[in-house]
């Protein structure tokens, strides 16, 4: 029986392991990712965030849209990260996830690579509640394109959140109203370990693990 128990832990704890080990190897991915999309669009001719908003803004989401992308329930789900300015620069990244049917992620087979900047203070706390839902919870507006395009007033002083996607190579604001963006706690425990604080790696006190380097690298870069 104690025999029995033994081999049940051994192959319990060896499956822990490995799971840990491939949720850390799709942050990496995640990451990579988000990183290689960002510099896409901000390098293509005419096209991309203007300065002066990603300037402003307090916080970066980038969700990429061949990463983990499925149809569940009739719905939408991806998965990226966040991470927000300190005074010492980007922060190390946070895991988030974003679903809802209104999206439209892989309609007719193709995936879109999504977007959103956080304006302000209200729009930080809802990225670091557990849950908030876009259009409710937080305002948010299609975001105007194009290196140096003006944002109108109204939209600067009352979108709280300016949302993107890219699709087949065109990328455009868009409307993400009703969809839910929550914390991918699992994503965040596997990189930083199960005693991480949401807050404390947003605040930049939890230090940029290697992996995420070029991401960090590649929003210094175009947010000058």
């Amino acid at each position: 029986m104690l025999k029995r128990f033994l081999i049940f832990s051994i192959l319990v704890l060896f499956a822990a392991q490995v799971a840990v080990a491939s949720d850390r190897e799709d942050d990496t991915s995640r990451t990579r990712k988000a990183a290689q999309v960002f510099k896409e669009i901000m390098d293509a001719p005419d096209q991309g965030i203007p300065h002066n908003l990603l300037q402003s803004a307090k916080c970066i989401a980038i969700i990429p849209g061949d990463v983990k992308f499925a149809f569940i329930f009739g719905g939408n789900y991806g998965r990226g990260v966040a991470t927000c300015r300190t005074s010492n620069g980007w922060s190390a990244p946070m895991f988030v996830a974003i679903e809802g049917g209104s999206v439209g992620y892989q309609i007719g087979g193709s995936s879109t690579d999504l977007i959103m900047l956080f304006m302000n203070e209200h729009a930080l706390h809802s990225l670091l509640s557990d849950k908030f839902k876009l259009g409710a919870d937080a305002s948010v507006a299609a975001g105007p394109v194009g290196r140096k395009a003006a944002a109108s007033t109204d939209l600067k002083l009352n979108a709280e959140i300016l949302s993107y996607s890219r699709s087949k190579g065109i990328f455009a604001g868009v409307s993400l109203n009703g969809a839910v963006v929550q914390a991918d706690k699992s994503g965040d425990q596997a990189l930083y370990g199960d005693k991480v604080d949401r807050h404390n790696i947003l605040d930049g006190k939890v230090p940029v693990p290697d992996s995420a380097r070029i991401l960090i690298h590649v929003l210094q870069e175009y947010s000058r």
